[in-house]
């Protein structure tokens, strides 16, 4: 990489991390400023900025992610209730776990290509699923999911202090994980993650990824074996997705089986293909518009229409809340619906490619040559 890129990366990353630290502010006037909706935010982003690295650079498209996104929450709650409630360790294991599945997985899913590799995701990812609820039930409890309980051994926790009146709750070293802590601890998160997807669009690794989404087969001509690069690229992303499920567990300790299920897995690809597919930006947009979406959307009603509509004359605002209800409440699915299908038609870029348009338009074009040499032409022959 050269040195002026990596001032310009350095530069996006600085103005990337102000702009989520400062989510608090910026986001309460559009009523999406409470501490909840910006985890969701954190955490999906990290799971979506992971996706990104598989699906982005190598065009393998996946249906199966939610697998480790449930390894991950499963595994944070397992450390909370045999270890302690500090998060870190929680973490490292989902990780570490998460990115074990996602190399057995990938091993064997990469061996095809495809719609037959995204249909294999898919089965493992329902395979899961439905252990989660049946073979499985001692490790995951089923469909009651996975809790915090007072008789939890908690050695580690035990070993240090003694156990409180009620449940614990999961802390960084005392500070606890709830509220804008919670939320600035996983914003901290999701700029790390976005850091390292930085570095690994921006890398030989990235460029090798990219080449092979472009033209596998030429690759392979050229000597390269490039399943290798895929698994890589697979078990980045799965851990990715075992990071964003542990945050999940730990903003709210619980684990359940429906973190696997292939709607899940779905929503992501939704996020990536909005926002824009292989751009660093583009998924967390993806990500923003869809939680925003679903918790926002979701909670209007006639009456927060009747208020925003005020201003007009009563018969116009009753009119505009009639034509506009269909589309939020129980309705902001289809406001979403009818949001992908203009992007996916007149923007296959994602959102990232209508902003690239729009800031073409007030780009100052370079003048055109021809059209420079014509002139200087006929102005000499004004002059002759």
């Amino acid at each position: 990489m050269t040195i002026p890129s990596f001032k310009k990366d350095m530069f996006v990353m600085l103005i990337f991390s102000a702009v989520i630290l400062t989510m608090p502010m910026w986001l309460k006037p559009l009523g999406a400023g409470y501490p909840d909706l910006l985890q969701k935010f954190a955490i999906f982003g990290i799971f979506a900025v992971g996706y990104n690295i598989l699906f982005g650079l190598t065009g393998y498209l996946s249906f199966g992610h939610a697998a480790f996104l449930g390894v991950g929450s499963y595994t944070a709650v397992w450390s909370f209730k045999l270890l302690t409630m500090n998060v870190l360790p929680a973490i490292l294991f989902s990780v570490v776990l998460a990115g074990i599945v996602a190399a057995i997985i990938g091993f064997i899913s990469l061996r095809r290509s495809g719609i037959y590799f995204s249909i294999l995701t898919l089965a493992f990812a329902q395979m899961f699923y439905n252990m989660a609820y049946s073979v499985l039930t001692p490790v995951t409890n089923g469909e009651t999911g996975l809790q915090l309980a007072r008789t939890d051994p908690r050695i580690i926790d035990n070993l240090l202090s003694e156990a409180g009146a009620g449940l614990p709750s999961p802390t960084l070293f005392g500070i606890h994980m709830s509220g804008y802590s919670g939320f600035y601890f996983c914003a901290v998160i999701l700029i790390i993650a976005f850091f390292i997807s930085q570095r690994i669009f921006h890398s030989p690794f990235g460029m090798k990824l990219q080449a092979i989404k472009s033209n596998q087969t030429r690759m392979k001509y050229t000597g390269y074996n490039t399943r290798p690069y895929l698994l890589s690229a697979f078990v980045i992303s799965g851990m990715y997705a075992g990071l964003a499920g542990a945050l999940m567990a730990v903003t709210d300790p619980l684990a359940g089986a429906e973190r696997m299920q292939w709607t899940a897995s779905g929503e992501v690809v939704l996020m990536t293909i909005l926002g824009g597919v292989g751009t660093l930006i583009g998924p967390l947009l993806g990500v923003t518009i869809i939680k925003y979406f679903e918790n926002i959307f979701s909670a209007l009603n006639e009456q927060a229409l009747l208020a925003a509509y005020s201003f007009m004359p009563d018969w116009l605002a009753k009119m505009m809340v009639t034509i506009t209800s269909p589309f939020v409440g129980e309705g902001w699915h289809l406001t979403l619906g009818a949001l992908f299908v203009i992007i996916v038609v007149f923007l296959p870029g994602g959102v990232m490619e209508g902003l690239g348009k729009i800031k073409n338009l007030f780009r100052k074009r370079p003048p055109d040559p021809l059209a420079k040499t014509l002139v200087e032409g006929q102005r000499q022959e004004e002059k002759g």
